[in-house]
């Protein structure tokens, strides 16, 4: 049985290593066993990031920049979202202070969801977004399509058929 040697796991700051080329480390700063920064903060950050970063999220936002919609509204206006992922998004955005839902006393019932004042605040960045991704998504395509033909397989029978036309070729 072949033993592999292990170094023990210890904190580290590496950002602090790297900028400072010298290997001197600040304790605390990072853990090597999490692989995640260690400053409370920095965990509540990337939770509100994962909610407002959400492919489905940014579509509810940006459709109730619009205004105030139903969810049969929404749930016609996202192509591709499921009623079950669109209640979950709702959710998510309304504990977080981002959507208001309103449920009016009607028969049916009628339920409208719309930004909060703090929801209103992310409708410029993610009309950026937005608008970033459709003015590249050529070169994006372009990109895909390169990196697709340079790392994916060819289909099978492909290398078959070539060596056939090669024989032929070479009869003829």
């Amino acid at each position: 049985m072949v033993k592999h040697y292990r170094p023990a796991r210890q904190a580290r700051n590496l950002d602090y290593m790297a900028a400072t080329g010298d290997g001197t480390e600040r304790s605390g700063t990072f853990s090597i066993d999490t692989a995640q920064p260690s400053s409370p903060s920095s965990c509540r950050v990337r939770m509100v990031l994962g909610r407002i970063g959400d492919k489905w999220a940014i579509f509810v936002v940006d459709r109730l920049g619009e205004g105030p919609r139903r969810f049969s509204e929404l749930h016609r206006g996202i192509e591709g979202i499921t009623g079950r992922m669109l209640t979950v998004t709702l959710r998510g955005l309304e504990r977080d202070g981002i959507v208001t839902r309103t449920v009016h006393a009607s028969v049916p019932p009628r339920v409208d969801y719309e930004l909060t004042t703090l929801g209103r605040t992310l409708l410029e960045t993610i009309g950026q977004l937005v608008s970033w991704a459709d003015e590249h998504l050529g070169e994006i395509e372009e990109a895909r399509a390169d990196y697709d033909a340079r790392s994916c397989p060819p289909p099978c029978g492909a290398d078959e058929q070539v060596a056939d036309e090669q024989v032929a070729e070479e009869a003829s």
